[in-house]
């Protein structure tokens, strides 16, 4: 999951039932959502707090997902201008019924989702980050 050296791991509210754990996160800008009430709670949260998001929906059982996911808690830190947000799709059905393809990012702007990315890739997902702060 994260290579040793690169971070150290936490646990903590929101993060008690996910199938990864999230790296340390400096500005309390990074949150899991472990079931679907608290997902919905996140996104009800991005949409009134009017600032910008992401929302990561990924898999405990994807590669690719278990891959970009301490590049996503890195860039947590970097980009502390927005809310991060990792939900995985087990964890959550009923909310993430939608999602066709692990992982999938999702990129709110006053309340609004105004883009979406399929796939990884920590520069992509850098620039849209840039792109979107």
């Amino acid at each position: 999951m994260v290579e040793e050296g690169k971070g150290e791991l936490q646990k903590d509210s929101g993060e008690e039932e996910t199938g990864l754990r999230l790296q340390t996160n400096r500005h309390g800008n990074l949150s899991s959502a472990s079931s679907d009430a608290r997902l919905k709670d996140s996104l009800q949260t991005i949409k009134s707090s009017k600032n910008s998001a992401v929302v990561y929906y990924g898999a405990s059982w994807c590669r690719v997902c278990t891959k970009i996911l301490p590049a996503f808690c890195k860039l947590s830190n970097e980009f502390k201008n927005l809310m991060f947000v990792y939900a995985d799709i087990d964890e959550c059905p009923e909310t993430t019924q939608s999602i066709r393809y692990t992982p999938t990012f999702h990129f709110y702007r006053d309340g609004e989702r105004v883009d979406e990315m399929l796939g990884a890739g920590e520069e992509r997902l850098h620039d849209r980050l840039w792109l979107h702060s």
